[in-house]
């Protein structure tokens, strides 16, 4: 009986260790070129552009590069780059859309050192940026 109990003890004990540090909140991207506001959607987590600072020269910030022709004029401000993350081990795991490429990629987020890691991967390449915490 005792070897059960320890087992579940041991359980209880990994899970929780486990558990991913929320990433929800506003977080500057890199080179402060916007805002993304991350919250739950649903039973996941989604990040969606709260606000452009550094729009693309040349013309306003739309989804020029979009691969579907009919979202390429709509406004970067409020879609959805973040989509479908959950809690995995000690991260985020997801998608992540880039408007600069209009491409997805598979990704994680975690928090280092107060820091917000974004990783993107695209088969066995991966890039990571880090966001930091604003208001």
């Amino acid at each position: 009986m005792r070897p059960l109990i320890a087992a579940a003890a041991f359980g209880v004990s990994s899970a929780a260790a486990a558990a991913p540090t929320p990433v929800t909140g506003r977080w500057l991207t890199v080179d402060a070129k916007a805002i993304v506001e991350i919250a739950p959607c649903g039973a996941s987590l989604c990040g969606r552009i709260a606000r452009v600072l550094k729009p693309r020269p040349g013309g306003p910030a739309v989804d020029a590069n979009n691969p579907d022709k009919a979202l390429r004029n709509r406004p970067i401000q409020g879609i959805a780059i973040l989509t479908g993350f959950t809690a995995d081990d000690d991260r985020w795991r997801g998608r992540i859309y880039d408007p600069e490429s209009g491409r997805t990629y598979r990704s994680e987020l975690r928090i280092d050192g107060g820091v917000l890691k974004v990783k993107g991967c695209f088969g066995p390449f991966c890039r990571t940026q880090e966001w930091t915490r604003t208001r």
